[in-house]
């Protein structure tokens, strides 16, 4: 891995600069945001609290950020962090959206290894031995992601990872759910690498979902390999048991990927060929062809209908941030002007 920047990626300073540490310098953060979820919050402190106790000698802390909750999360917050038997740092972002926390749980976290795992989900408890094993030959630069299972049968089987095979992502495959964000670790010289999160993605945003799959796209045009393993395994409680739900989920994630699409159509063109695979599949689909999710009732039109919208979404967002034409034009240096006129 070069310590070049992609063009990409220069403008970024690093995000994560290494933090004083009193003692013993913890190997891994779990970095936990939540917002308005107290009950499925607590859940999920347990678990990684009971991981870290099944595995001591791999030193963790947890940095869980409160996301501007009003149900009595920042309380427990704080008063689990003075009566935890690991590091417990309690964080508050009041600005909303899942990036804007996670990059807050960014700048706090001092573990080497981060491990991002949602508030709805809970470690098995062989969860460390895994990461330590996968981390153990020492290489850095690539990001990678565990296992989702469903935690309660209750639930419809959405947003879960079942792959028995140990695979890297390539252009050939959409990057979306590749690598679910609710279990999705890196060094954090790689988080440095990549910067902070795209605060108009993920949920809470303006573009609803994706924040995860930018970041692994982001992390591809850098170089750094993408990986997923078949352990490493959490339960993902995400309480969604009808229709409506799943739907607006369904259309939620194909929203950030148009979105997704436009960002990077430059430098990642081959995520305009899923778009492609996407509308053929639909047209299909009119005459008889598979659903996207048979056993959901998925179907792919919502992902072309929705990829085009978010793709709308994400050219207004630019073009509502770029200053008008004269202000452009008077913050011009004359070298740059010079340059343009050689032209």
């Amino acid at each position: 891995m070069s310590d070049q920047r992609h063009p990409l990626l220069r403008h970024l300073r690093p995000a994560l600069p290494v933090p004083s540490w009193p003692g013993q310098r913890p190997q891994v953060s779990f970095v936990v945001c939540s917002r308005d979820r107290l009950a499925v919050l607590q859940a999920c402190i347990d678990s990684i609290r009971a991981a870290c106790r099944a595995h001591p000698a791999f030193a963790a802390e947890l940095v869980v950020v409160d996301n501007g909750s009003c149900d009595g999360t920042a309380e427990y917050i704080s008063a689990a962090a003075a009566t935890s038997d690991i590091a417990l740092t309690a964080v508050s972002e009041p600005r909303p959206g899942l990036a804007a926390a996670r990059n807050a749980g960014l700048a706090r976290a001092r573990g080497q290894v981060l491990v991002f795992v949602d508030d709805d989900c809970r470690l098995d408890g062989n969860y460390l031995v895994d990461l330590e094993r996968h981390y153990a030959n020492g290489e850095k630069w690539l990001i990678r992601g565990g296992r989702v299972e469903i935690g309660d049968a209750r639930d419809l089987p959405f947003t879960i990872k079942r792959c028995d095979k140990r695979e890297r992502l390539t252009p050939a495959v959409h990057p979306g759910g590749f690598v679910l964000g609710c279990n999705m670790t890196m060094h954090r010289e790689v988080a440095a690498l990549i910067g902070p999160f795209d605060e108009r993605f993920g949920a809470g945003g303006a573009l609803r979902s994706a924040e995860d799959t930018d970041y692994l796209v982001r992390a591809m045009l850098a170089g750094v390999a993408v990986e997923y393993v078949p352990d490493m395994t959490i339960f993902h409680h995400h309480g969604r048991r009808d229709r409506e739900a799943i739907d607006r989920l369904h259309r939620d994630y194909h929203f950030g990927n148009g979105a997704l699409c436009l960002k990077h159509i430059g430098h990642a063109p081959w995520l305009l060929r899923h778009f492609y695979w996407a509308a053929r599949a639909a047209l299909r689909e009119l005459a008889g062809g598979p659903r996207f999710d048979s056993d959901l009732r998925l179907s792919h039109w919502p992902i072309v209908l929705m990829n085009l919208a978010g793709a709308a979404k994400f050219a207004f967002l630019v073009l509502a941030r770029r200053p008008p034409r004269h202000a452009r034009c008077a913050q011009e240096t004359p070298e740059a002007s010079a340059e343009a006129g050689a032209r």
